[in-house]
């Protein structure tokens, strides 16, 4: 009698050797079929969520009435040999073994006997898989979450050690205004946490059990998708079955945050590379987080901070190609949805290490105030001032800005020092030189959420208020 032949009675148990759907078929799949859908290599990282699925499940036909109490006992007993051999890596896998999810039924059947074919009532691997990522996101999401946390609190270090230092602002990569380097790190800080606060609300989309929803429409079967949502902590079960097996949008959610997050740590990337640069000279890196050039023995170079930036590209890339594999699916189950997870993996891998290693960066580098502050007090930088001053006078804003704009020009076109210009120009005059004093421009910046120490030491109210918020979300376990 053939391996394949429904005659066996073997029903629709995974033996070695056997896909799971081997009854409907009179002959076995194509090697170049297994090749093709095989999803093993990077889905064994979801068997834990896998065996916890699984649990909840096998707990759930117990309650029901579908196994015995001896079944369930069995089943469970044979799931947590499972684990074990996963975990001390005497896992055999068979070459029937797909994805995860098959190599664990397989196994459960193995150890349990025929009581382990029950594993897989009432349940498809389209709710099975959908479960299991969730499951996947829940953890590794805050976990995310919780390395830009850390790197924020690097910021916010950092800031509280600034407060006395000015830089130049910039704008067109240009000089504006001069602002303190407090000021600009929490820049940083805001992006990342308006990141977390994505995090937050992806997760909360996400708290939903799709087990129960079968391949596409339920089943005839006495289920409880309910207390299954409950055992596994989820916040509600789904409402629609359609839905629960082809919502893929936490997936999408998740990667966007994941970009988004990388983007912003592509612009501090992208700072810190000029800082570091001798033409700017505002940073030192660690030793411990440069590296050097094969050739050039002076070289030490800021690669973090490059690939920082370069592997948003990456990211962006998951996000984009993933909705592209999205948006002409029909409703329910495609197998185009294999394609989740290797964005949605690499993804948070990358971001993660990124967050990691631009936490080491920015904890350990050095700031190079005598050229920060050098910058921040050059003349032309006060400007503004100078106009805003006219205004307060009387003057109209662009008659004013016209005035200072001329005697600038003149400054540069002829070589003479700003502050002579003012002193002979009629319309400004000596009263105007206060305004090119070192540090005046900064300690004028008051408005809120301004660059200025009276709103900064505001602003550091208001981020350490937003930390603790954080801190009381992340801290929260499943």
């Amino acid at each position: 009698m053939s391996e394949h032949d429904p005659a066996s009675g073997r029903g629709s148990e995974p033996a070695s050797g056997r896909p799971l759907w081997h009854g409907r078929f009179g002959e076995g799949p194509a090697d170049e079929l297994l090749a093709f859908t095989v999803s093993l290599p990077f889905d064994r990282r979801l068997a834990g969520d896998d065996l916890t699925g699984s649990r909840a499940h096998v707990q759930m036909l117990a309650r029901v009435g579908l196994l015995t109490d001896d079944e369930r006992t069995t089943v469970i007993k044979a799931l947590d040999q499972v684990e074990a051999e996963l975990t001390e890596d005497t896992f055999a896998f068979a070459p029937s073994d797909e994805d995860i999810h098959t190599a664990i039924e397989r196994r459960v059947t193995e150890i349990a006997g025929p009581v382990g074919a029950k594993l897989h009532t009432g349940r498809s691997r389209n709710d099975q898989v959908a479960l299991d990522l969730r499951l996947y996101l829940r953890r590794e999401g805050r976990a995310v979450a919780l390395r830009i946390h850390e790197l924020q609190r690097v910021l916010l270090q950092r800031a509280g050690e600034s407060t006395e230092i000015a830089l130049p602002g910039y704008t067109h990569l240009q000089r504006a205004q001069p602002v303190l380097l407090s000021h600009h790190l929490l820049a940083h800080f805001w992006a990342l946490s308006r990141d977390v606060d994505r995090w937050h609300d992806c997760l909360s989309r996400a708290d939903v059990s799709p087990l129960g929803a079968g391949a596409l429409a339920g089943s005839s079967l006495p289920l409880d998708p309910a207390s299954v949502a409950s055992a596994l902590e989820f916040a509600r079960p789904f409402e629609n079955s359609l839905d629960a097996v082809s919502d893929r949008d936490f997936v999408a959610e998740a990667l966007f945050i994941a970009a988004l997050t990388q983007v912003h740590l592509s612009r501090l990337g992208e700072e810190i590379v000029l800082w570091s640069t001798d033409e700017f000279g505002f940073m030192q890196l660690s030793d411990a987080y440069a590296t050097g050039s094969s050739m050039l023995p002076q070289k030490k170079n800021p690669d973090i901070a490059e690939l920082a930036r370069g592997k948003a590209g990456r990211l962006i890339g998951d996000l984009t190609g993933f909705l592209a594999t999205l948006k002409s699916l029909p409703l329910a189950y495609n197998r185009d949805l294999q394609e989740d997870k290797e964005p949605l993996f690499d993804a948070l891998d990358t971001c993660a290490l990124s967050l990691s290693a631009l936490a080491g960066l920015m904890a350990t580098a050095t700031f190079v105030d005598t050229a920060m502050t050098a910058g921040a007090d050059s003349p032309f930088n006060a400007a503004t001032d100078i106009a805003e001053h006219l205004v307060r006078q009387g003057t109209p804003f662009r008659e004013a800005h016209a005035i200072v704009g001329t005697v600038v020009r003149q400054s540069v076109e002829r070589g003479v020092p700003l502050d002579e210009l003012i002193s002979n120009d009629p319309r400004l005059g000596p009263d105007f030189l206060i305004f090119l004093e070192p540090g005046s421009a900064v300690r004028r910046r008051t408005t809120p959420g301004g660059a200025g120490p009276e709103p900064v030491a505001l602003q550091f109210e208001k981020a350490r208020e937003r930390m603790d918020r954080q801190q009381t979300w992340l801290a929260l376990e499943h």
